[in-house]
């Protein structure tokens, strides 16, 4: 049994086309606050953890309700396309890309829609208080 077939990944979402291309959702229990050096870009109660497993082991990303954004986002004329997730929005703040968002995602994925995704190398994350 190879380590992405064990108990840990029973409940992963996988893509049907590449049994090792997974990931795992989960409920962030503690509020997180995203910021972009001093600006907060988003507060939320509510956030979700992607956990994700495919050409390698992506870090983890948290993922923001829309309602909890709190900066005034451009959208990019930019998408891409995820086996899993589905297609990609991509937004700015002051021109800068920070987030992505699937507004409308796959079946498989659904519980993703309307959430804000921040790139971890251009963003600050908090979580707790």
């Amino acid at each position: 049994m190879s380590v992405l077939e064990s108990a840990a990944f029973d409940d992963a979402i996988r893509n049907p086309d590449n049994a090792f291309h997974l990931m795992v959702i989960k409920d962030v229990p503690r509020r997180v606050r995203v910021y972009a050096g001093d600006v907060l870009l988003a507060e939320s109660e509510n956030a979700l953890r992607v956990l994700e497993v495919g050409k390698s082991v992506y870090d983890p990303v948290i993922y923001v309700p829309e309602s909890d954004l709190r900066a005034d986002f451009s959208p990019l004329d930019k998408s891409t396309y995820c086996p899993i997730k589905g297609d990609a929005s991509y937004v700015a703040l002051d021109g800068e890309e920070l987030a992505w968002v699937y507004k409308t995602p796959l079946d498989m994925t659904r519980r993703l829609a309307g959430h804000y995704a921040f790139w971890p190398s251009k963003v600050r994350l908090v979580e707790g208080d």
